[in-house]
C-alpha cells in the first residue's frame, strides 16, 4: 500500500479534485463515466489546465497517471487515486488491507496508463466514441 503524498497546498476549490491528462482520449472517456458517478463531489480537470495551481506536484506525476487532491494537500496517484475518488470503501479496504492487491492494481494500472492509445482505440470500438 502506497501512502499518500502531502503537499503544502490547497486548490482554489473546496472539493477534491482529480487530476487526469485532458490529451487522452481514454482519460476523458473515463472521467466523462465517473463524473456519473461521482456527482458534483468532486472537480474534475486536466493537469493541462491546472497544474500550476499544484506546483509542489511534478509535471511528470501528472503526465504518468491521475492525482486525486484532497482539500486538505493529500495527494494520491494510480489505482488508488481512482478507488478514493469513486469513494468505493470495498476496494479501498482491500487496497489497504489484502496482500498483493495494491501491488497488482497499480501494475494493471501502469500496463493501461503506459498503453493508452491502445486503450483508446479499444474504447472506441467497443463503446462507440467518437
Amino acid at each position: 500500500m502506497a501512502d499518500a503524498n502531502v503537499y503544502p497546498m490547497k486548490s482554489k476549490d473546496t472539493k477534491h479534485t482529480l487530476v487526469y491528462d485532458g490529451a487522452c482520449d481514454f482519460c476523458s472517456f473515463c472521467i466523462n463515466r465517473w463524473k456519473h458517478l461521482t456527482k458534483d463531489r468532486i472537480v474534475y480537470a486536466p493537469y493541462q489546465a491546472v497544474s500550476h495551481q499544484f506546483s509542489d506536484i511534478p509535471i511528470s506525476d501528472f503526465q504518468t497517471s491521475v492525482q486525486f487532491i484532497l482539500d486538505d494537500g493529500q495527494v494520491y496517484s494510480g489505482a488508488e487515486a481512482i478507488f478514493r475518488a469513486l469513494d468505493n470503501g470495498m476496494l479501498i479496504w482491500f487496497y489497504e488491507k489484502l496482500p498483493g492487491f495494491a501491488k497488482i492494481t497499480e501494475i494493471v494500472y501502469r500496463l493501461v496508463a503506459e498503453n493508452r492509445s491502445f486503450f483508446s482505440r479499444i474504447t472506441r470500438r467497443f463503446f462507440r466514441t467518437h
